[in-house]
Parts: structure tokens; C-alpha cells; sequence
């Protein structure tokens, strides 16, 4: 038997032993709530908060430490009137979560679509503070939204949205406060009318205020390239783990956009075989490997897969079972779940989007023996990639492409590595080695600083 198989039945076994004798002391934290229960449906704050508990039991968390790492710091909803192009206005809900400031200027997105929620505000906070405690960088975590549909409003109307929510924010945002990124139907044009809205109210012009922006206004070098290198890193530590390597290791990427799109490209090059990639409406697949720079030829130019002709087409669905040594999910949140956890087929699951896979998910995956690299560490590329690009605003000198690509990997590959030391001291599975390094630091640096209340 493995001993992947042999660390998924240990883990069963001790949550088995957890929920039957509380370990904890009195002077830690105590009472929290039973994880990886089997539920049909979760929210998604529930989904990291649980992750987050059975760390902080584990490592026996200081309960009041405990109490503020777990609840978010701020929660705004407003409401934007918003002139449409018809001449009327409407009325578009709008939120800012940010959840820690211990170790320094928040970092959140800001994401346009119908679904938006407030829990998963709450939970895209959560997960930004986790990633940049992970890969040790000084920053909390926030999160942004607005409830509409981008493809029905014209650019001008986007705009106006984006400046209004700008104006609406300008108390809680700030290069010292909380930055920006882009994520879900947001893009440097954006970042860049968020800078430019920002700007005029303060009467300067302040670059690091977004990120994710045009390199002309003081993005990174490299762009929308640089997303995927987290990916790649993370993926290339997991293959070592396991004794694989890129020539043996087939990939299927759930998501063609900025992470997903552009890490398909760069495991190519890096020897890797491709073999099939999807967006919301169709994939392709090839097993002998896809031309996957001709396959995303064809999905920047049409926006879907659908007129390449050179690989069989499968839909989004029948890619998360799709037989292969690494799967990578970069579409959106909840999409492996109880129901189709036990047709996955794969030996390493990247999460490279947030919350992809459910707390009911986790024990049907761990019982596979399916490695998983959380998404707190295979989605902390873009953080860090941010990261640089704001110190470098502040110092106003821009970094060649390289020299972020080789701080990007030593990060992450530092931060991979920490985590399988702590899987070993801790005798946990992968998962849960990544939320104890990030409750770790996150404590940390709230003891040191002390609790003003």
C-alpha cells in the first residue's frame, strides 16, 4: 500500500479519534465545530473556517488568538446607482470584506457577476489572508465584489460601476489599506480606472493602490503570464513528492482564463503533456497531448473551444474525471464535490482557484489517495506576483521579468517545503500542513503585536 493511501486512512482515523476525546486544554481552543461532515450543500466561508479549525486545534491555537483570526475584521455592503446607457438608473449591490490587518496591508480582488455573495466575500478574504501568510508575505487578506452581469452592460456602463465603487470604498481602501487585484470578469483596464477614480480624490496620481495593472501604469512585466508559474511551481514540487516527472505526468486543466490559459503553456514548454483543458461551455481532449498553443489560438479568438477541430470535445464535467496524473482546477469555487469525488481520476489535485473542491469531497479524495495541493499554496502565485508589483510602485523602479519569475518560484518553493516539513512534525495529511504554517504566522504576528480592545 502507498503511503499517500497509508496518510489518507491515518487522517481518517484520527478525526475518527478527535471527535470521540477532546484533546484540547482549557487554555486553548475548544468547541469547534465538527469537520468534513457529508452534506449535500456547504458555504463557502464554512469551507475554509473548518480547514482553519482543525489547524488551530492541532497546533492548540491560544482560544482569544483563535476568536479574531477567525472572524473577519470588516464587512461593507453598499449600493451603487449607477447611470445606464438607456438614460435610467440602476441600483447594484457592492462588497468589501477584509478579514486580517496582523501582518499588514490587506490584498483583495474585485470580481463582477450575478451570484456574488456575502459568504463568499467572507471566504475570498479568508483564503487571500491565508495564501500570503502561507508564502510569508507581509499582507492580510480582503475581498470585492459587485452583483451584475458584465456581458449585458456596455463598456462605459462597467466604468461607471467600477468608478462608483471606487468612491464608495475610498475610506477602507487605500495603498496602505487594502489594494486591489483583479479576478472573475475584472482586468487591467479596470485596475486601471480604479487608479485613475482614486487617484483624482486624492490628488495624486498613486499607483499602488491596484495591481494586476497595464505595465505602462507600473504592472508587472510579464502580466497575465506570471499566473500560471504558481501553478507550475507547485505542481513540479508535488510531481517530486510522489516520484514522478513532467514526461509521465498527463495534465487536465479545468479553466482557460488567466491562471488556467496561461498555465497550460507553461507546463507544455516544461516538458508536461497536456492533455485536455476546458472552459464554462466546452474542452478538448487529446490523450497523446493537445497543441495547446493552438488550442488557446483558437479560445482567445472565439472565447471558446468550439472551432478547434484538431482534438476530441469533451464537456467541463467529464474533464474532472478525466484519466490523468494531475488535475487542475482554475475555473471557480465548488466543483468537486461528494457527488463526483469518486470518479476523479488523477494522482495530484492542484487546486488553482479558490474553494474548488467541498469539505464533503475531502475524505472520498483522501481515501483515492489523491494528493492535494490546496489552493491556500497552488493559488498563491498571483499573491505573490502582486506582492512584487506593489513594492515595486512604492519604489517606484520596476523589476525585469526574470527576477520576479526567481522570487516567485523561491517563494513558493520555500513555502511548499515548509509544508511537508510540517506534515511530518504534525503527522497530517498535505491540506492541513498548509493551514498550520498559515494560522502559524498569522498568530504569530497577532501575539507580538497584541490585542487592542
Amino acid at each position: 500500500m502507498s503511503s499517500l493511501k497509508n496518510e489518507a486512512i491515518d487522517l481518517t482515523y484520527r478525526l475518527q479519534a478527535e471527535r470521540i476525546a477532546n484533546i484540547i486544554s482549557d487554555a486553548t481552543v475548544s468547541h469547534i465545530p465538527e469537520i468534513y461532515m457529508i452534506k449535500t450543500e456547504e458555504k463557502l466561508f464554512e469551507n475554509i473556517i473548518s480547514r482553519f479549525d482543525r489547524a488551530a486545534r492541532i497546533i492548540k491555537l491560544d482560544n482569544h488568538l483563535y476568536q479574531i483570526l477567525r472572524n473577519p475584521s470588516r464587512e461593507v455592503t453598499t449600493y451603487l446607482p449607477v447611470h445606464l446607457d438607456n438614460g435610467q438608473i440602476e441600483m447594484f449591490t457592492a462588497y468589501r470584506v477584509q478579514f486580517n490587518v496582523s501582518r499588514g496591508t490587506l490584498l483583495g480582488s474585485l470580481k463582477f457577476a450575478e451570484d456574488i455573495t456575502l459568504d463568499e466575500m467572507r471566504a475570498g478574504a479568508a483564503w487571500s489572508t491565508f495564501k500570503c501568510a502561507v508564502v510569508d508575505l507581509p499582507l492580510g487578506g480582503a475581498q470585492g465584489g459587485v452583483v451584475c452581469n458584465p456581458n449585458k452592460l456596455s463598456q462605459g456602463e462597467l466604468e461607471r460601476i467600477t468608478r462608483r465603487y471606487t468612491a464608495d470604498m475610498l475610506d477602507i481602501i487605500g495603498p496602505e489599506r487594502d489594494i486591489i487585484c483583479p479576478d472573475i470578469n475584472t482586468d487591467e483596464r479596470i485596475m486601471a480606472w480604479i487608479m485613475d477614480t482614486y487617484s483624482m480624490h486624492v490628488r495624486h496620481t498613486e499607483r499602488a493602490i491596484v495591481v494586476g495593472k497595464p505595465v505602462q501604469m507600473g504592472g508587472n512585466r510579464g502580466g497575465t503570464t506570471l499566473y500560471g508559474l504558481g501553478i507550475l511551481v507547485t505542481l513540479r514540487e508535488a510531481i517530486r513528492r510522489l516520484g514522478l516527472t513532467p514526461e509521465n505526468t498527463r495534465v487536465a486543466i479545468q479553466g482557460a482564463g488567466r491562471r488556467g490559459g496561461s498555465a497550460a503553456i507553461m507546463l507544455q514548454e516544461a516538458g508536461f503533456k497536456v492533455v485536455a483543458i476546458s472552459d464554462i461551455d466546452d474542452g478538448v481532449y487529446n490523450p497523446k497531448g493537445l497543441d495547446v498553443k493552438a488550442a488557446m489560438k483558437c479560445f482567445s479568438e472565439q472565447h471558446s473551444f468550439k472551432g478547434f477541430s484538431e482534438a476530441e470535445h469533451i464537456t467541463t464535467e467529464e474533464l474532472l474525471t478525466t484519466s490523468c496524473e494531475a488535475l487542475i482546477t482554475a475555473a471557480t469555487h465548488s466543483q468537486i464535490t461528494q457527488d463526483n469525488a469518486a470518479k476523479v481520476n488523477c494522482r495530484i489535485l492542484s487546486e488553482a482557484c479558490d474553494g474548488p473542491t467541498t469539505l464533503a469531497a475531502d475524505p472520498i479524495l483522501y481515501e483515492k489517495g489523491v494528493f492535494i495541493i490546496p489552493n491556500i499554496i497552488a493559488n498563491a502565485g498571483p499573491a505573490i506576483s502582486h506582492y512584487l508589483e506593489w513594492v515595486q510602485n512604492h519604489q517606484g523602479f520596476n523589476w525585469r521579468q526574470d527576477e520576479i519569475e526567481a522570487l516567485m518560484e523561491y517563494r513558493l518553493t520555500s513555502a511548499f517545503r515548509q509544508i511537508e516539513e510540517a506534515v511530518e512534525k504534525y503527522a497530517v495529511d498535505f491540506r492541513t500542513a498548509a493551514y498550520i504554517k498559515a494560522v502559524q504566522r498569522a498568530a504569530h504576528d497577532l501575539k507580538l503585536r497584541g490585542i487592542y480592545a
